[in-house]
This record gives structure tokens, sequence and C-alpha cells, in this order.
């Protein structure tokens, strides 16, 4: 039988009061999350859009002090389109994944200038904003209007595998995933076209986060468990079934860290590719198998440099795609000496409010021994 039709007969079978069951567990164990609206407050959209585009790829732990951050200085959409980017990004440094640091700030300046401030309320009118898929977009759609749309995250994928065994294996179950996933959205309330779908999604988010989690799930205490597959069998450690992961090539590269007295170096990266318009020292070229003596050429030309000390050690950083590894070099130059083109000097003493992603903070760590 194939998976799609084991998990659909799986369905047939005590499915009728899942959701019933599954809102009943959210409503006593729902978590207090800083974006979350308590039981009959009203749901914020702004806040919304603004955690789940921070929680993509990034834990919740991680993620509460910067949404903290960001609602304090800009407390709706229409302020956050109206910062410039250079605070945004400065704002999100540490965060990872600086893309959606862009996108968010084009989002937020679309929905200002051609919403008048306010969120589409349905999953096309979100998609057609900058920097929303599909997922965010139904997490929106769900959480903060209500639509009748399952969004499906890590967390809903795991409950989900495990509760009809799906096994076909990711990415390809995505599909089928969603699907079954759908058949656990509540009821309709007094009979709109509206549902508690924000409630469903966010209570089988809040099961995969503390009770289905990837290593010994607390099976006892889910509110699914007398009908859960994989339960059944005793192997739910083992889905979501996963293909193999393929690892990237692993890059090599040098970055100089360059001081005049008690400022250094730096530079912006550029707006496209890999941490557009961040912060960095300067360095070389990041390649596989690049040698260390061709990345030190590419040093930048400085009056009064004529060697440059190089640290013991690498800084070694991994990106989604490949691991990196930076040889870090440091020389001081004579006060008033200019910054090549392109380059400019910063104090030392305000280093935290520049927009370095982790791997610079890194190297300047490493290169000032902070």
């Amino acid at each position: 039988m194939s998976s799609r039709a084991a998990a659909k007969a799986k369905l047939t079978e005590d499915a009728a009061d899942r959701p019933a069951r599954l809102l009943a567990w959210y409503d006593r164990h729902r978590r207090a999350l800083p974006w979350r609206a308590a039981a009959g407050e009203h749901v914020d959209p702004y806040r919304v859009w603004l955690s789940e585009v921070m929680l993509q790829q990034t834990t919740v732990r991680a993620v509460g002090p910067y949404f903290e951050k960001f609602v304090s200085r800009w407390p709706d959409v229409t302020a956050l389109g109206r910062a410039s980017l250079d605070d945004v990004l400065r704002m999100w440094a540490g965060l990872g994944y600086y893309s959606r640091a862009r996108n968010l700030h084009a989002c937020a300046v679309a929905v200002m200038g051609d919403h008048s401030g306010v969120f589409p309320d349905t999953e096309d009118g979100l998609r057609a904003l900058p920097g929303i898929g599909p997922y965010t977009a139904a997490a929106i759609a769900a959480i903060a209007f209500d639509r009748r749309t399952m969004p499906v995250d890590g967390n809903i994928e795991r409950v989900v595998s495990r509760l009809y065994a799906i096994e076909e294996a990711l990415p390809q179950a995505k599909p089928l995933i969603k699907e079954m996933a759908a058949t656990l959205l509540g009821p309709s309330r007094a009979g709109d076209e509206n549902s508690r779908a924000g409630d469903s999604a966010q209570a089988l988010m809040d099961l995969g986060a503390t009770i289905c989690t990837p290593k010994k799930p607390a099976c006892a205490l889910c509110p699914l468990n007398d009908d859960c597959a994989a339960r059944t069998r005793g192997d739910q450690e083992t889905f979501p079934r996963k293909a193999p992961k393929k690892s990237g090539t692993s890059r090599r590269g040098a970055a100089f860290v360059v001081t005049r007295g008690d400022e250094l170096l730096v530079r912006s990266r550029p707006e496209k590719g890999l941490l557009g318009g961040m912060t960095e020292v300067p360095g070389s070229q990041w390649l596989a198998g690049q040698e260390d003596a061709a990345a030190l050429a590419q040093a930048p030309e400085l009056k009064g440099v004529t060697r440059w000390h190089r640290k013991v050690g690498v800084v070694t950083h991994v990106f989604t795609h490949f691991p990196l590894e930076l040889v870090v070099y440091t020389a001081g130059v004579p006060p008033r000496s200019r910054a090549p083109d392109g380059m400019r000097w910063v104090p030392v003493a305000t280093l935290d409010g520049e927009a370095f992603p982790n791997v610079m903070r890194k190297v300047v760590a490493h290169g000032l021994d902070l």
C-alpha cells in the first residue's frame, strides 16, 4: 500500500474528533509567546507577520529578544516601513539569514505604500507581498485572520507524519503532509466560512514543540496518542522520514582586521547575494580549495602596511549550503590614514551597533582578542 493510501486509510479511523481533542488540549496548554494574543484578545497581523519571518529556520528562544526589540522600536508596520534599511539590518544583526531582514523591510514598505498600512487578509493577497511565500501567507491568514487553511512548519510535519506513519521521505512528502494536516482544522464558527484555523495551527505547532518532540516524545501526554500510527508501531522517533542531506563543499578565505588607533576598517557587502548589505571587514573571496597565499594576495592596499600578522587558528562558520574557514590577518595603520574606496573607519566602541553577521562578529573577536 502506498504512503498516501495508508495515510488516508488511517484517516477514516477515529478521525472525526481529532480537531476537537487538539483544540481542547490547546485551550489548556497553549504556550505564552511574546507575539501570540491571549485567548479572546485581538490578534495583531503585524506581530504575527514579524514573528513568522523571524522564526524561519530560527528557534523561539533566539527570536524572543529580537522580536521585543523590533516592536519596541517599530510598534506597527507603518513605523517599520518608514525606517531605513540600514537601521533594520543593524537591529537584525546576529539573527542570521539576512535576506529575511531585507524582505521584511521591503514588505513593510509595500504594506504602508500600497495597502495604507493594513495587511491583506487572504493568502493570495499576502503572497503578493515581498518575502511572503506559501507557508508564511498561510500562517498569517490562519492565525491573524482565521482563514480556513493549515500552514505546515517543521513541528506540524513531525506530528502529522507520525500520526499517519507517512513513509514517504521529505521533501517529497510535503504535499501529502499538508493534505493530512488540513484534516485537523477545527470546526467552523457559527456556520461561517472561517474557523478556529489559527488555534488549530498553533495547537499543532505547540504539540510538536512541547510533546511530539524530535527525540523522546512524551506520547503519554499527547491528545492524539490513542490513534497515532507511529506510536502504535513503536517507531515514532524515526518520523518524519528524511532524504539524506548533501553537505556543501568547504570554502576557505582570508579576513583582514585593520585598526587605526581605536577604530576598525569595515565595508558593506553588495546588496545582492549572501549577507547582502551587511557590514564586514575586508576579505578575500570564499572559494573551495583556495590556497592561503592566494587569499592573502587579496588584502587591501593600505599605506604603511608592509606585513600582515596571521592570527593562530581559523574562524569557522557553517552556512546553509557550505562550511567556511577564514584565516584572520591583522595590521595597524598610522593616525589619519585614509580608508580605501568603499571602506570606512568605525570606532571599536560602537561595533555592537554595526550590522555585522555572526561570521564577522567571530572574525572581529578573533582579530581584536575580544
